[in-house]
């Protein structure tokens, strides 16, 4: 599989150093602010260029890319039409294109781009805000981290890495449990209300103090013992970045270069928020990418982990992480290590999950069928901006694309 998916690269090209990228084309165009986009005040055009733009949000670190991408070649039959029926009325993929606000969409199968396209003056080379699949970049670099031995365990209690949450809500919760998002402190996730505890971490990395969001993590009480209860918090994921960046004694940006974005390889180099200058990255949000290479991204875990030969990832760690997991209770949850598990019949049929984000952004994975749909968008309101649901729609997707294999001349 992993020759027919074009991902076998000679050992070494990660030393292959990158070729000066041209000026960014987006650079001077003008931008909304921050609070805007977790409040849905941006207009359509400005949310645009906005998210194309996020680095110049908050102090962020450049993740280094080499030369000689991982190839994205069209092959097998194009697709261009998804029937799709959603409470009594038809919709085309180019209505889910427009409907929903997307930027740029790329649908890959068995190492083959399907589809690839761009709109709202978006092109190849543009950076766009991936926010919340951070978290899933996040959990695969903490996979990268035990694989090398930096972290012992994922049943390690989190203050093995943090002592400075000793005595805090995470005292007895382990990486699991933060991975799992359920380590028992109390959170509130709602992005538009300003007193919630996402704004207030939000308020925190506005203000660009060391150790400000580690502060606000610090303080928050305990709502259940640890790991009994799944409560989605972006928090929870800063407390992740915290112990990967104990673990590895490194930025997380460089540690996403050297085991990720130069060996798969990818074509560009992305970005990442700081939670202060020369700070540490934010787990839960603030990488921005090219949508070929958050498409080389899925490529990367739909192969398991492997990037230039190498097992980067611990063997059998992208189907643990991506599979629905069971509380210390017994109660099973509809996640996985920050990722999410298909809940369709379709979905759970073919083990599909994805990395998503607020605003409209994908990487959808079907592990069955060999698929990578990743979709980048500039939705106006953080949740709930979508006419065409999303998972539904890519379940469409690879319906099409097995439709068209089976009437390929040659199939």
């Amino acid at each position: 599989m992993l020759k027919a998916l074009g991902l076998i690269w000679p050992v070494g090209v990660a030393l292959l150093v990158a070729a000066p990228q041209s000026p960014y084309r987006h650079a001077n165009e003008p931008i909304g602010g921050v609070r805007e986009i977790y409040d849905g005040t941006l207009t359509p055009e400005r949310a645009a260029s906005t998210f194309r733009n996020i680095d110049r949000l908050f102090p962020s670190r450049t993740v280094h890319h080499a030369g000689r991408p991982t190839p994205l070649l069209p092959g097998g039959v194009p697709l261009t039409a998804v029937p799709f029926v959603a409470d009594g009325r038809t919709y085309s993929l180019d209505d889910y294109l427009e409907l929903n606000h997307v930027a740029g969409m790329m649908v890959i199968k068995d190492g083959q781009v399907r589809l690839e396209r761009y709109r709202l003056g978006n092109a190849p080379d543009t950076r766009w805000m991936s926010m919340s699949i951070a978290k899933s970049v996040t959990s695969t670099l903490i996979g990268a981290a035990i694989k090398q031995g930096k972290i012992h365990a994922l049943t390690d209690p989190v203050t093995r890495y943090v002592p400075a949450l000793a005595g805090s809500a995470y005292d007895g919760a382990t990486v699991r449990d933060v991975l799992m998002m359920s380590s028992g402190a109390r959170w509130d996730e709602t992005y538009t209300n300003p007193a919630s505890d996402r704004r207030h971490l939000l308020d925190a990395q506005i203000a660009q103090k060391p150790g400000g969001l580690l502060a606000v993590m610090r303080n928050l009480p305990r709502a259940a013992p640890p790991g009994t209860v799944n409560n989605y918090s972006t928090g929870e994921t800063q407390v992740a970045a915290e112990i990967l960046h104990h673990a590895i004694g490194m930025p997380l940006a460089d540690y996403l270069a050297d085991r990720i974005w130069t060996r798969v390889p990818m074509a560009a180099d992305a970005t990442w928020w700081l939670d202060a200058p020369n700070g540490v990255e934010i787990g839960g949000s603030g990488i921005s990418a090219t949508l070929r290479d958050y498409a080389r991204f899925g490529l990367f875990i739909l192969n398991g982990g492997v990037a230039g030969g190498e097992h980067i990832l611990p063997d059998g760690w992208t189907t643990e992480a991506t599979t629905p997991k069971v509380l210390r209770g017994g109660q099973p949850i509809e996640y996985g290590y920050l990722w999410w598990t298909g809940t369709s019949a379709a979905a759970i049929r073919d083990h599909a999950f994805g990395a998503e984000g607020i605003n409209g952004q994908f990487i959808f994975i079907n592990p069955a069928q060999h698929v990578v749909i990743t979709v980048l968008s500039a939705r106006p309101k953080p949740l709930d901006g979508e006419v065409i649901h999303d998972w539904p729609f890519f379940d469409a997707i690879v319906a099409a694309l097995g439709a068209l294999h089976s009437t390929a001349p040659d199939s």
